[in-house]
């Protein structure tokens, strides 16, 4: 069993890594806003900030293959 060369496009790969970034932002958010007590908010600000961070993880994880 071969292991995928690093210049292969794995659609459920970008997607786990993609959602992986999201939940420890918002995770991330969560702790933040109920530290400071407002959780909602840390959930919203977790949530944006994952979106651009998991954009740009994918990014940068798979931006020679296509």
């Amino acid at each position: 069993m071969q292991a995928a060369s690093p210049s292969s496009f794995e659609p459920a790969g970008a997607g786990g890594l993609l959602l992986a970034v999201l939940v420890l932002c918002i995770g991330a958010g969560v702790l933040v806003g109920w530290l400071a007590g407002s959780p909602g908010i840390g959930v919203l600000i977790g949530a944006v900030a994952g979106v651009l961070g998991g954009t740009f993880a994918v990014y940068r994880r798979y931006r020679g293959v296509i």
